[in-house]
């Protein structure tokens, strides 16, 4: 059982930016293509957060 809970469309927007990563279309805020997986999955959690979709907060990182 998963700790993290996500919405139905929150896994619907990483889903969609993850066809353009692996379509080679995503580009990050800079414009530069995105080669990394985890972050095109970053990306479709913060685009997801910006809509004000289901998505858990942020972990803190410890010193």
């Amino acid at each position: 059982m998963s700790k993290t809970k996500y919405s139905e469309k929150a896994q619907d927007k990483v889903e969609k930016v993850m066809h353009e990563f692996k379509e080679g279309k995503l580009k990050s805020s800079s414009g530069d293509k995105v080669k990394s997986r985890k972050q095109a999955v970053a990306i479709g959690i913060s685009e997801a957060r910006e809509e004000g979709l289901k998505v858990p907060k942020e972990k803190k990182k410890k010193d």
